[in-house]
């Protein structure tokens, strides 16, 4: 006698949102059931979206190094802490390069979070 065993539900993946603080997360939630629930439209969902997330702004060499200098660590332990090579903090606070993409979002929490905020 074969058992069938039953699938569980698949979930969507949903990406993990830093907010600017708790009465923003809980805002969000509620929007987004809103508009899951079609009762705000997709326009009002954005404005949520950008009212409520951490803002991500562009850095200058000097401030990743006076960034890393207040979390205390050396740019190797920086470099891990943000998943890039040791080359790249050295090129950023050199000004030769400049982070992007979710490089740029994790060093935007750790300047306003700490480097807790990420480990």
């Amino acid at each position: 006698m074969r058992k069938t065993m039953k699938k569980a539900p698949r979930k969507a993946m949903s990406k993990i949102k830093s907010y600017k603080s708790k009465v923003h997360a809980a805002i969000h939630e509620t929007a987004s059931d809103l508009f899951e629930l079609d009762l705000i439209d997709k326009k009002s969902m954005r404005h949520f979206d950008e009212s409520c997330l951490t803002p991500v702004r562009d850095l200058t060499g000097k401030e990743i190094r006076a960034l890393r200098e207040r979390e205390n660590v050396s740019q190797v332990v920086f470099a891990r802490y943000l998943n890039v090579r040791k080359d790249s903090v050295t090129q950023w606070e050199r000004g030769l390069q400049r982070p992007s993409g979710p490089t740029l979002k994790l060093l935007c929490l750790v300047q306003k979070k700490g480097l807790d905020a990420i480990a």
